[in-house]
């Protein structure tokens, strides 16, 4: 009875939070189109400025000071004693975003630390209470914000080391959260939702939260303010926007809403005395281009500062800030409200942004022989003109359905980009980074398809980079009645999900299928070996996998070879936590082949076929003997199969190879599909609409033929 109660209540919060979500649209899209903000790292920490005892402390994040300099809670606590920002101007903070370019500020209402820049009702250990100031930080801000037509958001540690009811204090940041401290998060948060006026968004930091802990969570947020978004960090998928590693610049566009956190040196987030600073253009002109990088990308950049103790900005950050800002006023509409382009795809000198038909060239060097070059412009273009310099249109042809564009001499000088822009004769097409991807036949699988990404986790340290989706861009060459014949195996046994034909979703089952044996083929399964343990996240091998052969050391170290291991026996391992083990195994095909496998999914679980991923996926629930079923396409000869275990908690990993599994699909049949000739066709497979925008589509054995 307990544990039906338990379900039901997770069920009423994951509903609320959908229906809550569905609200949250108009947000979004303004969310995503405003693209940069200010974070500020502000707190007692300030005060000490990354130094304890008069030494600097160089381990870790100045902010996390408390932590990396071993200071007792009740010690760390006496710096509120001599806290007093008498240089803090909410309105001068305000009114520094708004000039850098800023669409709105996200403020740390609570660090790690668990001290409070606001009044509250749960702790004295807060600024007004604890204080010689004895001021809201939290309320002058967000009222300054309003004040300049700022949005205001709040960071929000969900780890605090002041609460005695919190889990012990450990090196990592991402603690669970026993039932006492959540309640106390909860208290907290029913505080900043509803006495600081509109907040735009909750900027949810570290810990490791249950996927009930975390749908409360959302759904108190939105139901005390449904216009509130919520950060990827509270975990478990329930964020409404994705949030990247710190200082982390994905190489690779998101189909969900995502942001980059940033602060000016990667050393420290809060304000660190002894930082050794570069020359302010240098500086400038790097963080333009980590705007650009991630605005071309779709997603949005959060930069950060660290007012000293006395609440003033450091004057190097004041001119960085202002810089950008000066660049953005002439350079902001390739910015603001922009998208990623579809085509042409990344250049190695440049960034594309596009409005409808207007793209922009955001140029980070100059081109070989001065000349940029660019495919698949449908339509031609207008007019090339560069934003600083509007009156100057600079002279274009085309050459083998290629645009040329010369650029004059010296165009570029210094490290701070440029920005072409070019007016287009018709709109681009819209939503994806790639052109028309003629596929040979109807046969569709994760091979031939374009993987539509996000960014998922449990938590911080079990995070990567999620397939959403799988899109396929057919071109075909005549008028085609396709019937569509959809494969899968038990491990997809069950799902819902939809397929979309060309704008038309068609909800689909995994269930009642027609079982079709998969084809014999001699197979012989080589010796095991082992590698590890070693560290590091879900989604990061320790070395290239392409590389990895038995015999030959990789990641620094030895396989080892296991003499006794099969493949039908799960091996327990000792690891600690964020440790991994490697699984290595050479299969010899007398043909192409496909052949069905078992892998204990533990924690996580990472599995590479001849250097290319298979599958990358956790285990959110932690269910206990969890198996992953794969299904490999092995080439003619020799094949090399890498299996990653993960750890994030436990003491020990599953490992293990599982040859003896059914070796069997499943077929079923949808109603035909008519496909006009010499138009574009697309066709995406996506998780149902009540799964989580982020989470991993996690069908890696479905395969889409006629």
């Amino acid at each position: 009875m307990v544990g039906n109660t338990i379900r039901m209540g997770l069920l009423a919060c994951l509903l609320l939070g959908q229906v809550a979500a569905r609200g949250q649209s108009g947000h979004l899209q303004q969310w995503q189109a405003d693209k940069f903000s200010m974070f500020i790292h502000f707190g007692l920490y300030s005060e000490l400025g990354g130094v304890w005892n008069g030494q600097p402390v160089r381990r870790g994040y100045s902010e996390q000071i408390q932590s990396h300099a071993g200071i007792y809670s009740d010690v760390y606590a006496q710096t509120a004693e001599r806290f007093s920002p008498e240089k803090w101007n909410a309105d001068s903070i305000a009114l520094l975003a708004r000039r850098s370019g800023m669409r709105s500020v996200v403020l740390t209402s609570k660090h790690h630390d668990g001290f409070c820049l606001f009044k509250t009702e749960t702790t004295d250990f807060n600024v007004a209470d604890a204080t010689p100031f004895g001021r809201d930080v939290v309320g002058e801000l967000a009222a300054a914000c309003r004040r300049e037509g700022l949005n205001f958001g709040l960071y929000f540690s969900l780890i605090d080391w002041h609460y005695p009811q919190a889990y012990p204090i450990s090196s990592h940041n991402a603690d669970f959260i026993t039932p006492e401290h959540h309640a106390y998060n909860k208290a907290q948060l029913t505080e900043l939702l509803s006495n600081y006026g509109p907040i735009s968004e909750l900027w949810f930091d570290m810990g490791s939260l249950t996927l009930q802990q975390s749908a409360e969570l959302r759904a108190l947020v939105h139901a005390l303010q449904p216009g509130c978004l919520i950060s990827g960090r509270l975990g478990n998928d329930q964020g409404d926007f994705c949030v990247m590693g710190d200082n982390q610049y994905p190489d690779y566009t998101l189909v969900a809403p995502w942001q980059v956190p940033a602060s000016l040196y990667d050393e420290t987030w809060g304000y660190r005395s002894w930082q050794e600073l570069v020359p302010v253009e240098q500086k400038s002109g790097e963080k333009i281009r980590s705007l650009i990088h991630t605005v071309a990308r779709g997603g949005n950049y959060l930069l950060n500062i660290g007012p000293k103790g006395d609440g003033s900005v450091p004057e190097h950050e004041r001119q960085v800030l202002e810089n950008i800002g000066n660049w953005l006023d002439v350079n902001g509409e390739a910015i603001y409200g922009t998208q990623p382009a579809s085509s042409p795809g990344p250049l190695p000198y440049a960034e594309i942004t596009r409005k409808e038909n207007t793209l922009y060239l955001h140029m980070l060097e100059a081109p070989p022989d001065e000349i940029i070059r660019l495919g698949g412009l449908k339509g031609g273009v207008r007019m090339v003109v560069p934003l600083d310099d509007p009156k100057r249109k600079l002279p274009f042809g085309t050459r083998k359905d290629t645009l040329e564009i010369s650029l004059p001499e010296g165009f570029l000088t210094g490290n701070t980009p440029r920005v072409l822009r070019l007016d287009l004769r018709q709109p681009m097409e819209k939503g994806s980074n790639t052109g028309i991807n003629p596929v040979s036949g109807l046969l569709l699988n994760r091979e031939n398809a374009t993987p539509l990404f996000s960014f998922s986790g449990v938590d911080y340290y079990g995070s990567f980079r999620s397939t959403v989706g799988l899109r396929w861009d057919l071109l075909p060459a005549e008028s085609k009645a396709f019937t569509p014949v959809v494969y899968y195996s038990q491990e997809e046994a069950g799902r819902e999900c939809l397929v979309d034909f060309n704008g038309t979703p068609v909800p689909l089952s995994l269930s009642g299928g027609e079982e079709k044996a998969l084809p014999a083929t001699e197979i012989a399964w080589g010796p095991v070996y082992v590698n590890g343990p070693s560290s590091g996240f879900i989604d990061r091998p320790r070395g290239d996998p392409a590389e990895a052969r038995p015999g030959i050391s990789w990641g620094g170290t030895e396989w080892a070879l296991q003499e006794d291991w099969g493949n039908a026996a799960t091996h327990r391992l000792p690891a600690q936590m964020l440790q991994n083990w490697y699984w290595l195994q050479e299969l010899a095909a007398a043909g192409p082949a496909q052949v069905m496998i078992a892998v204990p999914t533990n924690d996580g679980l990472a599995v590479y076929l001849n250097g290319e991923p298979v599958f990358i996926g956790n285990n959110p629930l932690k269910e206990n003997g969890k198996r992953t079923t794969l299904l490999l396409s092995l080439l003619q000869g020799s094949n090399t199969l890498l299996v990653k275990s993960f750890n994030r908690f436990g003491r020990e990993v599953e490992v293990g190879v599982f040859s003896n599994v059914p070796q069997v699909v499943f077929r079923k049949v949808l109603p035909y599909v008519q496909m006009p000739a010499g138009q574009p066709f697309r066709i995406v497979l996506r998780n149902a609409p009540d799964v989580p925008v982020h989470s991993d589509l996690g069908m890696p054995n479905v395969w889409i033929a006629h």
